[in-house]
């Protein structure tokens, strides 16, 4: 049995999307004869908590911890103020959180967590020296683990496989920080330094492939994915035309579109405003807040903050209608949201508002599983939330999905397995 060494920053009790990837692959590697070592943070403060998580941890499963210390511990009241803790960043800082970003962005490359990386490469060279690993993971971001690695791999000539959960100077927000032509610079070499020592590359989308192989020859896509709890979850569906969105919405992710079309229709029916609510789970910048509010959306919006996992597969397949968002930033086409696989699996039809020509209308266009409408497609966005509401008053609003076993985290823990065996022969 191969032995795999996982270097995670998110792991249980944190919740979220960013732990599941590598928790639904260390849940199902000993099928594919790989044994899961994890290394992760010891007593963190993650921002967001999910000990329902804690449950489907292998038993058994060696699990490694090493402190770390984060320059956020040293201001939480400021990371509190600019929404940070859930991924945004404040579009509107005081001259003193300029600064902050500024430092932060300029100083703490790839990002806060490198004070992680020393102690870690230190900690894990002892630990590789007594234990035999046929070969180590690091996931990102942050990117700061993929330096855990790179480290390992320049000492020890360990092999290595570097798993990008988003991209690195491509993500959404790169454009958004404060850097400097040096700092840019800095993360563009680092970046190449991973890319070009790693013995693999993994990648969750097919336009992050083709970025990637320019660095590395050995880069593969492995998706995000769903999960039995998802297939097994029984639930009737909601009498209202419900629309439901899971995850963060953050100013990038701000449909004004959505909020427009959906104010014009329930202005235009007193039968849709009355059926209609959109039910928006996750973390809601204050941009969005304010979007629907100036609609006049009120009434019918459902903020929830924050459920656990097993708590939204229930709003997902109960819901009429599944939305997602894709951020309307510079690498949109390469964006996939990590929560259209389980959309997927809850059989319930998709509404995506993304490039007509990205990778997430690519994949809901081969599963026969909803709409993606583009940014600025006003006139069809209109016209698909009417015809899927008309279904809605039939009784006939279902979806044919097709192709989507190859999304289950087994299907995808098997490719990764063979990954492994690949270079480690």
């Amino acid at each position: 049995m191969k032995k795999a060494l996982i270097i995670t920053y998110y792991w249980p009790p944190a919740g979220g999307s960013g732990v599941q990837r590598w928790l639904k692959f260390v849940k199902y590697f000993r099928d594919f004869g790989v044994e899961p070592v994890v290394f992760t943070v010891k007593k963190p403060h993650y921002p967001i908590l999910d000990k329902s998580l804690e449950e489907e941890i292998p038993e058994g499963i060696e699990i490694l911890k090493q402190p770390i210390w984060e320059p956020n511990n040293v201001v939480p009241f400021i990371v509190k103020k600019n929404n940070e803790t859930v991924g945004f960043l404040n579009p509107n800082p005081s001259f003193f959180g300029k600064f902050l970003q500024y430092i932060r962005a300029n100083y703490f490359i790839p990002d806060a967590r490198k004070f992680w990386v020393k102690p870690s490469v230190k900690y894990l060279k002892s630990y590789l020296f007594k234990n035999k690993i046929d070969v180590i993971i690091t996931t990102g971001p942050p990117h700061s683990v993929h330096l855990i690695g790179l480290k390992l791999k320049q000492e020890l000539d360990v092999k290595w496989i570097a798993d990008f959960r988003d991209p690195w100077t491509e993500i959404d927000y790169f454009h958004q920080l404060p850097l400097t032509k040096k700092a840019i610079k800095k993360h563009k070499y680092l970046e190449k330094e991973v890319l070009n020592n790693a013995n693999a590359v993994l990648v969750v989308g097919n336009t992050m492939k083709v970025s990637y192989s320019k660095f590395n020859k050995n880069v593969i896509t492995i998706t995000n994915g769903f999960d039995n709890e998802v297939v097994k979850t029984k639930v009737a569906l909601d009498s209202k035309f419900t629309v439901t969105h899971v995850g963060l919405m953050n100013a990038d992710r701000n449909p004004q579109i959505l909020w427009k079309v959906l104010a014009e229709i329930s202005n235009e029916n007193k039968d849709f405003a009355k059926d209609f609510e959109l039910k928006l789970i996750g973390k809601i910048a204050p941009d969005v807040s304010k979007a629907i509010s100036a609609n006049n959306l009120g009434d019918n919006i459902h903020i929830i903050d924050y459920v656990p996992h097993n708590k939204v597969i229930e709003f997902q397949k109960k819901s009429q209608l599944l939305l997602l968002i894709v951020n309307n930033v510079p690498n949109a086409k390469g964006i996939i949201t990590g929560k259209i696989y389980e959309y997927l699996m809850a059989k319930r039809p998709i509404l995506a508002i993304a490039p007509t020509n990205g990778d997430l209308a690519e994949i809901v266009k081969k599963t026969n599983s909803g709409f993606v409408v583009d940014f600025d497609d006003e006139v069809l966005l209109k016209k698909t939330i009417l015809d899927l509401y008309s279904r809605f008053k039939q009784q006939n609003l279902e979806i044919n999905s097709k192709n989507i076993e190859q999304f289950h985290r087994r299907e995808l823990t098997n490719k990764v397995s063979k990954i492994i065996n690949s270079i480690t022969k």
